[in-house]
């Protein structure tokens, strides 16, 4: 059993990231995984199959609601906030948009936020570099701010769901430590970001979404939420055998691999309902900070970097060393404070 999971962890982790076709229908693909894991773990039955069927519920609504009101309203949305930005300072005003988004993904999901975030790019007369240090902030903001409700984005909703917790949990477990964080990458915005208007900025490759894209969009959280369920099940012997007796500092580094890999699909992976409260709150942690590094460590980044064609060398150039510094502060404050 553990050969075969050990084995279905390495596709998992791996193919993505190195067959694009893969990539490109990851929500397929983690499904078959998912149920390739419960039957070789031997803990397939009827209540992992209503749960697998239930935990997506909230995410995909929210999804969808949140993408109806943006499709309705994002005319005049543009609108305001190029209005906006002309009254208040550019610096001040990218660092409140920054902070804004990062607690507001919470309740819209991460995946609203970051095509909000987009159309705000795509209004503003900006040099490219500014442009691109903006919207990596803005994803670490969202990655990090979405995860403190079950809707905020798969992440959240695969460890509320595995702990078994209500939803306010990983608000109070982490949100004392991911909100001075949000605002903390806002004020960097004040400090990094030199705004000219020399070059030409980012451009947004957004058409205007139609009802079937949302629905789309809407299937897709759902299969994908469904499909790390169904993972996090049959990794439990797994989790068991190699991850509980772990010291939280060594799984909190470990987790920089979500620089590189879907964080979501690594806490289906490394999150057990018998690791003790430290243990779940470094895993989170170190997942949520390095997932904004690169661009495939997180869905924000994905959205954003894809639409407003950002670079992989530009994205890692920025990003890297702001995540270095966020993990290094973070593993401080995790030794001083406990």
């Amino acid at each position: 059993m553990i050969l075969g999971l050990s084995i279905i962890l390495v596709l998992v982790l791996f193919l993505p990231f190195t067959i694009p076709f893969v990539e490109r229908n990851l929500e397929v693909f983690l499904f078959i995984m998912g149920i390739a894991a419960v039957v070789v773990s031997g803990v397939l039955n009827k209540g992992l199959v209503l749960k697998a069927l239930e935990d997506p519920i909230h995410i995909t609504i929210a999804v969808i609601v949140a993408g109806l009101i943006f499709k309705w309203f994002q005319k005049p949305f543009e609108k305001g906030i190029k209005g906006i930005s002309r009254i208040l300072p550019y610096r001040l005003f990218l660092a409140l948009i920054i902070i804004i988004l990062g607690i507001v993904s919470s309740i819209i999901t991460a995946i609203i936020a970051a095509l909000v975030l987009v159309a705000i790019v795509s209004v503003l007369e900006l040099d490219r570099k500014s442009e691109v240090r903006f919207v990596i902030l803005a994803c670490y903001s969202i990655g990090m701010g979405a995860v403190l409700t079950p809707i905020g984005e798969p992440l959240s909703t695969i460890a509320t769901s595995k702990l078994d917790e209500n939803f306010f949990y990983l608000l109070r477990l982490i949100g004392p430590d991911v909100i001075p964080g949000v605002i903390a990458f806002g004020i960097m915005a004040i400090i990094l970001i030199h705004p000219t208007k020399k070059s030409r900025g980012l451009k947004a490759n957004q058409g205007k979404e139609s009802l079937l894209d949302i629905v789309i969009r809407g299937f897709k959280v759902y299969l994908f939420v469904m499909a790390l369920t169904l993972l996090g099940a049959g990794f439990e012997p797994f989790i068991k055998r190699f991850l509980l007796d772990l010291n939280p500092f060594v799984l909190y580094w470990i987790n920089m691999i979500s620089a590189v890999l879907d964080n979501a699909t690594l806490a289906a992976a490394e999150i057990s309902s018998e690791m003790d409260e430290p243990t779940i709150k470094a895993i989170l942690l170190g997942l949520l900070i390095s997932g904004g590094m690169l661009i495939p460590g997180n869905i924000p980044n994905i959205i954003a970097a894809g639409k407003l064609n950002i670079k992989s060398v530009e994205w890692a150039r920025f990003g890297v060393p702001i995540g270095l510094i966020a993990m290094v502060i973070y593993f401080i404050v995790i030794v001083i404070f406990g």
